[in-house]
């Protein structure tokens, strides 16, 4: 292992939040290539928790009083920090995660692209605003926007520098303090971002890390911050969205997805064989954008399953630190047991195996080959349950107007792609798909990399968005200001009140006809 050394880890080991962490109970870190222990984390508590969102409140007022122009040169001297600090990013995230190297660097640089994002865009998102008053010339109405004061963050173990920081990052920008809890499984992809982040002149109490369960310090969050950001299961989302509910505070999520492709008669096979590899087997399938069911024109659905099948099985695994895998490792025990258990129930049901299908524990604990299954039905697990692996079903179909039902028959509607034989063609198709992103000839970086374009799911796939000025905004308190001069809404003066009431639903009236009105 190149970079993660020990020294790393107690360099990193030593900025969590935790009073007195030395002493605390620990949980053990491991290599996901190996399964074998590379560190240990002090395991936070409720009452850590609280402390650090109590540090983070006082740390949030001065925060808030700069200008979202001084914040934003913090986050600019992130992003070039992140570019610098590339390489042991990525050692440190195919470490915790078992990703494949480009994927790792894919994180790397959608970090340092949404900071940076934010800080030249940002400010004039905040920027206060005049608006159109009641009544022109009389009424002066300006817009504000104040920080909610401190957000909440709990993010996963898929993507772990990603989703650590790309919600933050708007949330800090917005005037907040971030108190963040990680996945047990990926806390020094936390870290290693949170030191650079105070090396780039963040106040320390205004990021803060705090590993441990999410029953009890994720609860904590729910209970003490703000606003909370959550990435992650649908079913979690949703027990977590009732008990920000119960305290009437801000909530957001990006939740699960049963991801469709379409890819009609007119498309060019060989570009839509290339596409789903990717869209399909990114981060081992690990990745709540990715595809996993791919709707194919049966015109040409005999020479995409022999091409698509060919191209996957030639697909290089291996647990190198380098840009030699095409596909990595899962990231646990847990990923691996369920892709298994969906393929073998697939299977035993009558569904045929056209490419992978099997584990490789030559190559390491969690490797499972990138799996292709046709002839999948509704009573196979995998048919309308996320896999969350590196599974895909085909489904030949005899119509477009049947693929885009068919990919619409979910639950679901986080991401979906298309590719066809024109741009018109694609477009009319994804005017008809209910996903909060569509990508047309790619299956997800397209638009999951658009920064200036929202990111987030429809149905059960989340709540609120991330990304463009929706991803800035939700953490913020729109206030408006309205000053009334010369006239008031009630009377004017010089004018009998009754005269002046008995006009004013005309002059309402005539108000349309003004520019704007």
């Amino acid at each position: 292992m190149p970079t993660p050394t020990a020294e790393y880890f107690r360099r990193l080991g030593g900025l969590v939040a935790i009073d007195d962490a030395a002493a605390r109970p620990t949980r053990s870190v491991l290599e996901a290539f190996s399964g074998v222990e590379m560190a240990t984390i002090p395991v936070g508590t409720a009452e850590d928790l609280e402390a650090a969102v109590a540090r983070a409140r006082t740390a949030q007022e001065g925060w808030g009083q700069r200008t979202p122009a001084q914040r934003a040169e913090v986050l600019d001297r992130f992003a070039e920090l992140v570019h610098g600090h590339a390489a042991e990013l990525m050692d440190i995230a195919q470490a915790e995660t078992g990703k494949a190297r480009i994927y790792a660097q894919e994180e790397v640089l959608d970090v340092a692209l949404t900071a940076r994002y934010y800080a030249a865009n940002g400010p004039k998102v905040l920027a206060e605003r005049k608006v159109k008053g009641m009544l022109p010339g009389a009424t002066s109405v300006r817009v504000r926007y104040q920080p909610k004061g401190v957000v909440g963050v709990i993010s996963p173990w898929n993507y772990p520098l990603t989703l650590a920081v790309s919600d933050a990052v708007a949330a800090l920008l917005a005037g907040n303090a971030v108190v963040i809890k990680p996945d047990s499984q990926t806390p020094y992809c936390a870290l290693a971002l949170a030191e650079l982040l105070y090396e780039a002149g963040l106040p320390v109490e205004l990021f803060a890390v705090v590993p441990g369960p999410g029953s009890v310090v994720g609860q904590a969050i729910i209970a003490t911050t703000d606003y909370v950001m959550f990435t992650g299961s649908s079913e979690t989302g949703a027990s977590l969205a009732e008990q920000a509910g119960r305290r009437l505070i801000g909530f957001s999520a990006e939740l699960g997805g049963k991801n469709p492709m379409i890819v009609t008669a007119k498309a060019n096979v060989d570009r839509a064989v290339e596409g789903a590899a990717r869209a399909c087997f990114s981060n081992s399938g690990q990745l709540c954008i990715s595809i996993e069911r791919l709707y194919v024109d049966k015109a040409i659905a005999d020479e995409f399953i022999s091409k698509f099948g060919a191209f996957v099985s030639s697909m290089t695994l291996n647990a190198a630190y380098d840009f030699s895998a095409d596909m990595g490792s899962l990231a646990s025990a847990a990923q691996i047991d369920n892709t298994e258990a969906h393929v073998d129930d697939a299977v035993a049901k009558g569904a045929k195996v056209v490419a992978g299908g099997r584990r490789r524990a030559d190559l390491g604990p969690y490797f499972y080959e990138p799996t292709v299954l046709t002839d999948v039905t509704e009573q196979m697990n995998c048919y309308a349950d996320e896999t969350f692996g590196p599974v895909v079903s085909i489904y030949p179909v005899d119509s477009t107007d049947e693929a885009i039902k068919l990919a619409n028959a979910t639950r679901y509607g986080l991401n979906a792609s298309v590719f066809a034989g024109s741009s018109t063609e694609a477009n009319t198709i994804a005017d008809q798909l209910r996903a909060g992103t569509v990508n047309i000839n790619e299956g997800y970086a397209a638009a999951w990399a658009s920064t200036a374009a929202p990111m987030g799911g429809m149905g059960i796939s989340g709540v609120g968005r991330r990304h463009g000025d929706e991803g800035l905004l939700k953490y913020t308190e729109p206030q408006t200001v309205a000053e009334q001069r010369f006239i008031g809404i009630d009377k004017a003066p010089g004018i009998p009140q009754g005269v002046y009431r008995a006009v004013t639903p005309y002059a309402v009236r005539a108000l349309k006809y003004l520019p704007g009105r």
